[in-house]
């Protein structure tokens, strides 16, 4: 696992573009003043954790929504 993956930015919408797992830059986040959803589909529980964690420090005080599906490949 790369250091990279869990460096915290300063957008959320950018926390997943930088990562060296292509499954983690095809999702999509999107933020508003109250919220930051994560969407799309990934092959396990460990990635859709791992993309979680990767947008929680740009968080900064909203709500964090993972709604990224786990889709068996």
């Amino acid at each position: 696992m790369s250091a990279a993956v869990l460096t915290p930015p300063q957008c959320p919408e950018r926390a997943l573009s930088a990562s060296p797992l292509p499954e983690l830059r095809r999702l999509v986040v999107t933020a508003t003043d109250d919220e930051v959803v994560i969407t799309g589909r990934v092959s396990s529980y460990y990635l859709k954790q791992l993309a979680q964690e990767s947008v929680r420090g740009a968080v900064a005080g909203r709500r964090l929504l993972n709604r990224v599906a786990v889709v068996a490949r």
